[in-house]
């Protein structure tokens, strides 16, 4: 059993601490929002995430999990520091690391013994000096600085934590390696391995590992625009692809672009990082600018298709950037209804559990259905923006009587095309061939 404190109950701080108590540690949340603290304390988790809520109860139940603003007291008897501060870009892409070295000095100044700090959000290759320096400077206590990346997906935070495909540690403190091990050896069990490197070598690996994810995703993209120009179906040519071992299946689905709280943060802060010392990442560059256009990628079909927008009501099933979760960082959706009010139209969205955040965002620029066929009542088209299960097998039969039209711009590919053919719609996706409905003379 371990003695742990997580500063920072984001989406990854708090994913951490309820997934390290759950493994028998003493666990220590700090966060500076009172009420958000109380509501924590109250069993309440403030994010969506399947499955985190089950763990978090029976931890908070079983005295394993606690919560509290004061820092001091969390961090008096923990033995280990995870900092899990918010990183957010600046206006020029680099990563804002003033919450990380803030913390960073406060905790110069609270610890009295030998303390393994931990740094888990994603930041820039070199923090670790930065945050070492930070602490030095205010105490001689003896510590440790580690770089522990997280890989976790939304819509599966809670499994990619206890089944890990790999753990990595970024440190040369040999004390700090074997108290890194022992705190990770209930989730590396099976085999899976922790690797041991360097702070810098850590630091990088998390901006390349979605760096190239992102890149994997968009050339999918590029391919998928090249496919609707030449009458190729990207469909068949991703499993044709996909189905290559070095290749593999996963991010392979092309679709309006990635978004999230990740991607497109981390994929800028490496773009960033390389300016800095003089080296220009063409590859990154391209992929920020393919992933850009595509976001409105349905807005142009749109456009395309009716010409004029003024005046025109659509259906918008998804707002979250991806399916299971709640978070709209960067989502495909915000650019959309953006281009799609600029042009005069109006817009009626359904999402299973974004709406409130999308509402807190942008208020009542568009409407919000209470189910996914109230959204389409009397709307020119159905745009879909996310691939939420409950929108892939929809009554085709209601949709086609709810819309003035039966016509479906569809960012994600969900549906068949032969499905989409024989039921009479009018159906534009991503890197297919456009069904055009059967005119009946």
């Amino acid at each position: 059993m371990k003695k742990v404190a997580v500063v920072g109950t984001g989406y990854v701080g708090l994913v951490t601490g309820t997934c390290f108590a759950e493994t028998g540690n003493q666990v220590v949340c700090v966060d500076i929002d009172k009420s958000k603290v109380e509501r924590m304390k109250n069993g309440e988790v403030p994010i969506y995430e399947p499955h985190l809520d089950v763990i978090f109860e029976r931890n908070i139940k079983q005295n394993r999990l606690h919560f509290t603003t004061d820092l001091a007291s969390a961090v008096k008897d923990a033995e280990i520091i995870f900092l899990a501060l918010p990183t957010p870009p600046g206006e020029d892409g680099s990563a804002d690391l003033s919450y990380v070295l803030g913390v960073a000095k406060e905790l110069g100044q609270l610890i009295t013994e030998y303390k393994v700090i931990v740094d888990k959000s994603t930041v820039p290759v070199g923090t670790a000096e930065k945050v070492e320096a930070a602490i030095k400077k205010e105490t001689d206590t003896p510590f440790a600085v580690v770089s522990n990346p997280e890989f976790l997906r939304e819509g599966f935070a809670v499994d990619d934590f206890l089944n890990p495909d790999r753990v990595v540690v970024g440190t040369s403190d040999s004390k700090a390696i074997q108290i890194m091990k022992e705190l990770y050896q209930p989730f590396i069990r099976d085999g899976h391995p922790l690797i041991i490197m360097d702070e810098k070598s850590a630091e990088l690996t998390k901006y390349a590992a979605n760096s190239f994810l992102a890149t994997k995703i968009t050339f999918m993209n590029e391919v998928a625009n090249f496919c609707e120009i030449v009458g190729a179906d990207v469909d068949k040519v991703r499993e044709g692809i996909g189905s290559d071992s070095r290749i593999g299946h996963r991010f392979l689905y092309p679709g309006i672009g990635f978004g999230g709280s990740c991607f497109p943060k981390d994929v800028s802060a490496l773009l960033k990082s390389g300016n800095e010392v003089g080296y220009n990442f063409s590859i990154i560059d391209a992929v920020l600018e393919v992933n850009d256009r595509q976001k409105t990628k349905i807005f142009d079909k749109v456009i395309n298709h009716y010409g004029d927008l003024k005046g025109k009501h659509f259906a918008l099933w998804g707002l979250a950037f991806k399916p299971d979760t709640d978070d709209i960082r960067e989502a495909p959706a915000l650019y959309l209804i953006d281009k799609l009010i600029n042009a005069g139209a109006t817009v009626t969205a359904f999402d299973p559990e974004a709406m409130d955040n999308i509402k807190s965002e942008i208020g009542d620029r568009i409407n919000y259905a209470s189910n996914q066929y109230e959204a389409v009542e009397n709307a020119d088209a159905l745009l879909i923006a996310t691939e939420w299960s409950v929108f892939r097998n929809p009554d085709f039969s209601a949709l086609s009587s709810s819309l003035k039209e039966p016509v479906i711009f569809d960012g994600r590919n969900l549906f068949e095309l032969q499905d989409m053919k024989n039921k009479g719609f009018f159906y534009s996706s991503i890197g297919r061939q456009t069904i055009l409905p059967k005119v009946h003379h």
